[in-house]
């Protein structure tokens, strides 16, 4: 359904997970796609991933920790060197682990928050330069703990409510250059690290899938097709919006599934 033949996208965390299929779906387009991650041979795998997908593009690693602001100059020059410009990014750095506000240190917050919010806004930041233009675009990779209270998730939780504001308040600053910028919002995706977390056995995550209004849990490519929307002259009006793909379960499962899981943590003495 898309053509992104010729076009030059950067998936900053794209080397694993739901990132990683939004990356090998844009190479599937017909992209050059970089990705970066801190793990140099994740890098490497998920290139040749990339080159599978597209043998045809150019398709480029490298490694840097968005907390690392010299790393990332870095890194981003690598990647103007390659394509001179950058048509979308997709911002999906995270950090997450559960743990009980009462238990939770200092540093362990922080990590949080210097990783998944202003690391965000470090990669945006050097990538915008090479962004600069006329359709342009920018997605990032929120959560729901960015509108929804879940036990276990108080650092997520704020984190992610900083990044969501970040993309609302970048698209005012930077939508006279042409440059739009949204948020998607998964849901409960299978398959992925963090849901694995949250609902680690099989008999929690159908409790979840129960409680989504369209009765299943998401698969990544459910968040790539969002992606690839969002990037393309389809959505060339849109920009700060915060985008929920979660089957409909913000609208009120989200919260009931999140206070069992919370019981149950609490009886783990989590």
């Amino acid at each position: 359904m898309f053509d992104y033949t010729g076009q030059n996208v950067v998936v900053v965390g794209g080397t694993s997970g739901i990132n990683l299929h939004v990356a090998i779906s844009f190479a599937q387009a017909g992209a050059n796609v970089a990705v970066a991650s801190r793990n140099a041979d994740k890098v490497n795998s998920a290139v040749e991933l990339l080159k599978q997908a597209n043998p045809s593009g150019t398709h480029i690693g490298v490694s840097f920790d968005v907390r690392d602001e010299n790393a990332l100059a870095i890194g981003f020059a690598t990647i103007a060197q390659t394509y001179g410009h950058i048509d979308v990014l997709v911002s999906g750095a995270a950090g997450n682990f559960p743990a009980s506000a009462a238990k939770l240190s200092n540093n362990g917050f922080k990590s949080v928050i210097d990783i998944d919010l202003i690391g965000s806004f470090q990669v945006l930041k050097q990538a915008y330069p090479l962004l600069k233009r006329p359709k342009a675009s920018i997605i990032q990779i929120s959560a729901p703990q960015a509108y929804i209270a879940m036990p276990l998730q108080v650092h997520v939780c704020a984190a992610k409510a900083g990044v969501d504001m970040l993309t609302r308040t970048l698209a005012l600053e930077w939508g006279i250059e042409g440059v739009r910028i949204n948020s998607i919002v998964p849901g409960p995706i299978e398959g992925t690290e963090g849901f694995n977390r949250l609902a680690p056995s099989e008999a929690l995550q159908q409790k979840v899938a129960s409680s989504v209004p369209l009765q299943r849990n998401g698969q990544k490519q459910d968040i790539a097709n969002a992606a690839l929307f969002l990037a393309s002259d389809m959505a060339s009006y849109i920009t700060g919006v915060v985008l929920p793909v979660d089957g409909g379960w913000s609208l009120g499962g989200a919260s009931i599934a999140m206070t069992e899981l919370g019981s149950l943590a609490a009886k783990h003495g989590l």
